[in-house]
């Protein structure tokens, strides 16, 4: 299978199916009332933006749901969080990998490059960040997981934290073509309605 080969606009997550989960994590989701949708990830190595980020709940949330559904994904976060005591190595555990804000272009080629290799070893490796990078309402998102997802030619996953209905879905995988305007409007077509913690602090779906 050609690592960079060009999925169409929508995938339906049919190639992959679900792992097994903990039964823990999604007993403890029910006990909040909360719901998991997730039928399968279209290939072995990918992108998911997670989306709307406006609360510290959005944390507990999602790796609760990472856990229910069995998802071996790694996350980017802020690389202070990584030098706390216990705390870093927590998140290292988690799938976590530092990232200092102030040099990202290195993060995007040495991410892209980790995902073709694991591409040529047959391996997963899916990336979840949360574009918004911030809790408060900002102009757009970061540009980092978006190149990295075009570069390495792999499927975006859209990940919804729904406060509103209480549910977390994984259920749309897009095509980027690489006009930004084009496929931001096309994620903010799949992401309209979705209900933050905080709708309020929401960021606009659109490049910063």
């Amino acid at each position: 299978m050609d690592c960079a080969a060009g999925l169409p606009r929508r995938w339906p997550a049919e190639l992959l199916p679900p792992a097994r989960g903990s039964l823990l994590a999604r007993a403890l989701l029910r006990l909040g009332g909360w719901r998991v949708r997730h039928h399968g990830l279209p290939a072995l190595q990918g992108v998911i933006l997670v989306y709307p980020h406006t609360s510290n709940w959005d944390f507990v949330i999602g790796i609760l749901a990472k856990w229910a559904l069995g998802l071996p994904v790694r996350f980017w976060g802020k690389h202070s969080l990584f030098m706390l005591p216990l705390f870093g190595h927590w998140l290292r555990w988690l799938g976590g990998v530092a990232v200092n804000r102030g040099n990202s272009r290195g993060l995007v080629s040495d991410t892209v490059q980790q995902m073709r290799l694991a591409c040529e070893r047959g391996q997963r490796f899916w990336l979840a960040v949360a574009p918004e990078g911030t809790r408060s309402r900002g102009q757009g998102w970061r540009s980092g997981a978006y190149h990295v997802a075009l570069q390495a030619g792999v499927p975006v996953g859209l990940a919804t934290l729904d406060f509103g209905s209480k549910t977390v879905a994984l259920t749309d995988f897009v095509e980027l073509s690489g006009d930004a305007a084009e496929d931001f409007a096309l994620m903010a077509r799949y992401l309209a309605g979705v209900q933050g913690c905080r709708p309020a602090l929401a960021s606009p779906v659109r490049l910063k």
